[in-house]
């Protein structure tokens, strides 16, 4: 069977769908979609991330939801007593993106387009990590997902520092998926792990790198002294879709050679 109403629950499920050239089959999106652009004029929006009227959802008749993660469990769980079949995901890391990206080619019958996609996504990750091998020294990065309380960087995020040629500083944290287990009690942990680039990416508002340079005790941090406070977008890195990889990763890698670009000139 091939879907051909879809409701897109969460904002990786559009971006695929549109990579795969199955844009027809969206009924309705997440307002929360950034990616492609065009599909917020295209496509009405029918859901936030963690809540929704579930009428509206049903409006657009859909004959497939997807969603993503455990937050969504309840919508799904509503959807599917309302008679709609329903895909819920929870990749939380690089191989569970590719995974989802195979998946939703098979639901929308472009099994070859899925593969496609999946092969141009391995061969950004492979090129990204051969340039990385270049450099002797792997900075350490601080990833900040969250401000208030201090919440360090999920799974597949903390992988693409990896192959971007960095050391995540709280990579215990990254294998915990519940966003309330990966929060830093102590902001000055991050001092005493004395990361070399600290890069925030507060989901759903703009980053402010002069609030976090004026943490107390920050200022003993190399990245802080040394200026290698920046952002990367959320929607760049945050939604586990093709997007982290062809968009997030490249940025990723440019911190980093920035970083080494800096140490050279020292």
């Amino acid at each position: 069977m091939t879907y051909r109403r879809i409701a897109c629950l969460s904002t990786e499920a559009v971006e695929t769908l549109y990579a795969l050239g199955a844009e027809d089959a969206i009924a309705g999106i997440s307002g929360f979609t950034t990616k492609p652009p065009r599909a917020r004029k295209e496509k009405p929006k029918i859901s936030g991330f963690s809540s929704a009227q579930i009428e509206r959802i049903l409006a657009v008749q859909p004959d497939l939801a997807i969603g993503f993660s455990d937050l969504q469990a309840d919508m799904c769980r509503e959807l599917a007593l309302a008679g709609v079949e329903v895909h819920l995901f929870n990749q939380h890391d690089v191989a569970g993106i590719l995974r989802m990206v195979e998946t939703v080619g098979a639901l929308v019958d472009r099994k070859q387009e899925g593969r496609a996609l999946v092969a141009r996504l391995e061969d950004a990750i492979d090129a990204t990590r051969h340039a990385a091998r270049a450099w002797d020294r792997r900075p350490r990065v601080y990833f900040e997902e969250w401000n208030d309380p201090l919440m360090s960087g999920i799974g597949w995020v903390s992988e693409l520092i990896g192959i971007a040629g960095g050391d995540d500083i709280f990579p215990e944290l990254a294998t915990r998926r519940a966003a309330k287990e990966r929060i830093i009690a102590d902001p000055l942990e991050v001092v005493r792990r004395a990361p070399d680039i600290v890069i925030g990416s507060w989901c759903g508002k703009k980053f402010r790198a002069e609030t976090v340079v004026a943490r107390p005790g920050w200022d003993a941090i190399p990245a802080v002294r040394d200026g290698h406070v920046l952002e990367i977008k959320s929607a760049d890195i945050l939604s586990p879709g093709p997007g982290a990889i062809l968009d997030g990763l490249p940025q990723l890698h440019r911190v980093v050679a920035d970083w080494h670009a800096a140490q050279e000139r020292r």
